[in-house]
């Protein structure tokens, strides 16, 4: 495995457009050491690897998808009819973005 250090991450935050103080790193660094150290320690548990991964935290065995069944859509009409504000066939929704 590669070894976290600041040109790593610095390289990391340059791909996906970040910006971060040296402080920031050094902050960074130290929290990927302690996961890396967790990481390791759960490694060492005896038959960890003969466990199948859990894709849910929970299991729960009557949890079932249902049947993917194909219904009539609902009209434009329908679609809009519990909205506040409908403008040409569309709900109008405030602005969120300034």
């Amino acid at each position: 495995m590669k070894k976290i250090d600041k040109t790593l991450l610095l390289d990391a935050s340059t791909r996906l457009l970040f910006v971060m103080t040296d402080t920031q790193y050094e902050v960074l660094i130290h929290e990927f050491d302690i996961l890396l150290k967790q990481m390791a320690l759960i490694g060492k548990i005896e038959g960890v690897d003969q466990v199948a991964p859990m894709t849910f935290p929970l299991q729960n065995a009557t949890m079932q998808l249902r049947e993917d069944v194909p219904s009539p859509s609902l009209t434009q009409t329908q679609a809009t009819q519990n909205a506040t504000f409908v403008s040409e066939g569309q709900i109008k929704l405030p602005k969120v973005v300034g």
